[in-house]
């Protein structure tokens, strides 16, 4: 028996699995991968529950005949327009009216947890988190922990996260309609920070921005703590509606140009280079040059990166942070994606985040792409412990008896 933790990413164009096991000196080490064409979602919502189910099984699957495990429990995020954020603070008194202060205890932590999350949540909104953003004692700021401190008094300002609860339950029915419990749920961008972001990056203050298919995922990182989390309802599938509109041609065609051949940044490129479309309807092949195609994409990366940093600038009133803005996603393998965000974001401080190497003959992991898959399994280390086993590839996954016993497995999501 070995401890596997397992993160599945439920994207919009691509549903993506990674399995880790916790080796012996506690790391993790990678061991199972697998990627395909993510279907029953529209801008990351699960618009229908079979497809999606369908695909997460045979995902999930193919990424166990890699590693040569079976999988029980999976974890997984949640991003896009289904969530919410926003700062509370809460203030508890530690020593009793007359007496003289005393030591912070981890109660009085939780006591003043709990008063920060006394605020209004809709009826439709399940908290998905509460992050310490900075401990006040005593009137004094900038504490990150507290305890054993003496005090009278201590506040807390933090950032609750929230989803839908509609949003989750979907989630969970897929997962378990395809004979897996779900271990947790988490914001998909608060995973991606723990695979491509360093302590030094979380301190001194980074935006992480996950180009996706149907939306573009932001979480904004000062002092160690998120400050910001929004989403904006844009991604790269219209940048390939975009090169299907304007060259005529269907959308699956559009979206492997653009990924084949695609590029956001002009001087990049060789004008001589030819890209080939192909015609439809019986209308001949035509050549165009990467050039032209860049001047159809441009524009709409262009947009995205001018939304975020709007968003951003909205919704915080931090002017300047000294570290740096990280691209993840699919969206952040695209040619010039770089380039074109320190031109939007005035900054050259803008990377691709890519996974440190986590061992295992896998490679592919290390890729923008499966920094929220990657991100799931190490933010959820602690939570191993699920039963797995080595499985006989020659057998069947799982039978009815142990499927019955798994959907009766409802996991409370806690995250």
């Amino acid at each position: 028996m070995s401890n596997i933790i397992v993160g599945l990413d439920i994207g919009t164009s691509f549903v993506r699995t990674v399995i880790g096991e916790i080796v012996d000196d506690g790391s993790i080490e990678i061991v199972g991968v697998a990627r395909k064409p993510s279907s029953g979602l529209r801008n990351g919502v699960i618009v229908n529950l079979e497809t999606t189910e369908k695909c997460i099984r045979e995902v999930i699957e193919e990424a166990e005949q890699r590693a040569g495990y079976e999988v029980v429990t999976c974890f997984t995020g949640i991003g896009g327009m289904q969530i919410e954020s926003m700062d509370s603070t809460g203030i508890v008194a530690v020593a009793q009216r007359g007496r003289s202060s005393r030591e912070i205890s981890q109660s009085d932590i939780k006591r003043v947890h709990e008063a920060a999350n006394a605020v209004q949540i809709p009826m439709d909104r399940q908290m998905l988190h509460l992050i310490p953003q900075e401990y006040i004692v005593d009137g004094i700021g900038g504490y990150k922990d507290p305890l054993n401190m003496l005090a009278v008094r201590l506040e807390s300002k933090v950032h609750i996260i929230t989803a839908s609860k509609t949003a989750i339950q979907n989630i969970t029915a897929c997962v378990e309609r395809a004979r897996y419990s779900l271990g947790g749920v988490m914001l998909k961008t608060l995973a991606c920070s723990e695979a491509v972001m360093n302590q030094d990056e979380k301190n001194l203050g980074s935006i992480l921005i996950d180009l996706g298919g149907g939306t573009t995922d932001v979480l904004v990182v000062v002092d160690d703590a998120p400050v910001c989390t929004c989403s904006i309802p844009v991604g790269g599938n219209l940048v390939t509606n975009d090169i299907a509109i304007v060259k005529g041609i269907s959308t699956e065609v559009a979206e492997r140009i653009k990924i084949e051949s695609g590029c956001c940044w002009l001087e990049m490129l060789d004008h001589d280079e030819e890209v080939i479309i192909p015609g439809i309807g019986g209308r001949g092949p035509e050549a165009i040059s990467r050039a032209e195609l860049c001047q159809i994409i441009e524009p709409r990366m262009e947009e995205i990166f001018t939304m975020v940093r709007d968003e951003i600038i909205h919704k915080t009133n931090l002017t300047q942070l000294s570290g740096n803005i990280i691209l993840t996603g699919g969206g952040a393998q695209m040619l010039g994606a770089v380039e074109l965000a320190q031109t939007v974001f005035g900054t050259s401080a803008v990377k691709v985040g890519i996974c440190g190497n986590l061992g295992g003959i896998e490679e592919e992991y290390r890729n923008p792409e499966f920094a929220t898959a990657v991100g799931l399994v190490l933010a959820n280390k602690n939570m191993a412990g699920m039963k797995t086993g080595r499985k006989d590839r020659n057998r069947e996954v799982r039978g009815d008896e142990n499927r019955d016993s798994l959907l009766k497995k409802i996991k409370k999501i806690f995250f």
